[in-house]
């Protein structure tokens, strides 16, 4: 099944979709989106012989606009564009990540305003439909004048320069093209300023973003539910009349998951329990912040996904060229810087349950680290100590992450771009907090399962859970195995964190 341009407002599933499960970008086949991009780039083609004075590409870039081109040289200026901004640096973005970028630099240019070739658009959805990924340091852009570093490797790969991944390989884009029986495109005027002049680099990343946190608002309301009985806590505390008193929508969602987890607590386990702390009996409050947050934020993600963000524009009905700003990344900055700030708050949150769950003076009974050594070797067995520890270290880090990217402008490019959004830098940091607290959810993982088996194994034995619950803890059994004697960790990690991306983790109920 294919993703449409050109038809409808895309969504952060699309782009997620062909970033990570391999759906096919497809241009709308329909007669009037293919006409209003040919009418724009038509119209800057006319301008340009009949004026021939047009920002980007008769005249030099940002603070050079002063700088005349004559209009014999207009067609090699978009390549001087992108071969100067080949300065980029860092380690490169993955193929998930390349493919968001691509898919959001072809949502943009498909809003019609850019004055670009029907053929552009044919050349970016080849690249996506064959996984030619151009490769593109992380480090360079300031958000403003838009992605123009990173970007700057997308039309260099375009245009058969630079190297690509290919059929698992990294070779030169030129030779990548050949295989796939493609060639290499021949810019037109703007349209090397039309596909780096934009915000794809920093909205693709918000897409992902944006659906990990999803994914891990859920799994982390069902780790705190384990977390609560494997520690043998008071469910009480997720009463829906207690709910109700506070109408926070997702704190009483987050409440509502625990509940289903939980049961409802008829019964009244554990009551004489009045108070948990509160990494179990506000759980909610922390999760749900992010909960109340995703919806906002999304419509921010998916406006700027859906806008024409380089510049100047074309407006090919009305015939202008309109300059303004919106490259501007300001609000996918806010996302970015937003979301990193909740998701380190649930990387705290779960870091603190893991530490009350080793911590025998804390975990109602439970063997200190829980450890599931017995007889002669318990004395030489650590348990989970080193991997509280480890949590520990990944919690704080993500925690110093989230200071916002957004504060940092600089006043760059000769003080035309004298304020700038940062909104790339404040996406790559929103990655790197959700990989540390994944590392944390999967550290958790570990120990509910390991908390569980051995709360089973007291007089009192395991608080019961409703069907959802008991079937996820059934599949955590299957692949993680209890750990009676000390084990090296790290492999079984690396496989549940890869689990958690790819949802393998995902919770529904």
């Amino acid at each position: 099944m294919h993703i449409p341009f050109g038809e409808r407002r895309l969504t952060i599933e699309d782009i997620a979709a062909m970033a990570v499960q391999g759906r096919q970008a497809a241009l709308s086949d329909a007669p009037a989106f293919q006409a209003r991009i040919n009418r724009g780039a038509d119209f800057l083609q006319r301008l340009l012989a009949e004026d021939g004075v047009i920002y980007g590409v008769t005249t030099g870039y940002g603070d050079s606009c002063t700088v005349a081109v004559p209009v014999e040289l207009a067609t090699a200026l978009p390549r001087q564009l992108y071969t100067y901004h080949g300065c980029g640096y860092g380690a490169h973005f993955d193929a998930a990540q390349t493919r968001a970028i691509l898919a959001a630099r072809l949502a943009s240019l498909s809003q019609g305003y850019s004055g670009v070739s029907w053929g552009l658009l044919q050349q970016l959805q080849a690249f996506l439909q064959h996984d030619i990924l151009p490769l593109i340091p992380q480090e360079g852009s300031v958000g403003a004048s838009g992605d123009l570093t990173p970007l700057s490797y997308v039309a260099a790969a375009l245009c058969g320069e630079r190297d690509v991944l290919y059929a698992g390989a990294v070779m030169p884009a030129a030779d990548a093209l050949a295989r796939a029986g493609l060639q290499p495109l021949q810019l037109r005027p703007k349209e090397g300023l039309a596909i780096m002049n934009g915000t794809a680099v920093m909205t693709g990343l918000a897409c992902l973003v944006w659906q990990r946190a999803d994914r891990l608002s859920r799994l982390a309301t069902r780790i705190t539910a384990l977390a609560v009985a494997a520690i043998d806590g008071n469910p009480q505390h997720f009463d829906e009349t207690l709910f109700g008193a506070k109408p926070h929508p997702g704190q009483q969602a987050a409440a509502a998951r625990l509940r289903a987890d939980l049961g409802e607590n008829k019964a009244g386990r554990n009551d004489h329990r009045l108070q948990d702390r509160y990494s179990l009996r506000c759980a909610p409050h922390v999760i749900g912040v992010l909960d109340d947050a995703l919806p906002f934020l999304r419509g921010m993600i998916e406006n700027e996904l859906n806008s024409a963000n380089d510049n100047p524009l074309v407006d090919p009905d009305g015939e202008r060229v309109l300059h303004g700003g919106h490259f501007y990344g300001g609000h996918i900055a806010f996302a970015m810087d937003s979301l990193k700030n909740l998701i380190a708050n649930v990387a705290d949150l779960l870091d603190r349950q893991m530490a009350l769950l080793v911590d025998a003076r804390y975990n109602n009974g439970l063997p200190a680290n829980l450890s599931g050594a017995s007889g002669p070797t318990a004395a030489i067995n650590h348990g989970l100590k080193a991997l509280q520890i480890s949590a520990s270290a990944w919690t704080a880090e993500a925690l110093k992450n989230t200071m916002p990217a957004s504060v940092f402008s600089r006043s760059t490019e000769c003080h035309n771009q004298d304020k700038v959004s940062m909104g790339t830098i404040a996406a790559r940091d929103a990655l790197r907090v959700l990989q540390l607290t994944e590392q944390v959810a999967a550290a958790m993982l570990i120990s509910v399962r390991q908390g569980l088996a051995l709360r089973a194994q007291t007089a009192a034995g395991s608080m019961p859970l409703q069907p959802g619950a008991d079937a996820f803890v059934a599949r955590l059994n299957a692949a993680i195995p209890f750990i009676a004697d000390d084990v090296a960790l790290e492999p079984l990690l690396r496989a549940l964190v890869d689990g958690i991306q790819t949802g393998l983790w995902e919770t529904h109920d």
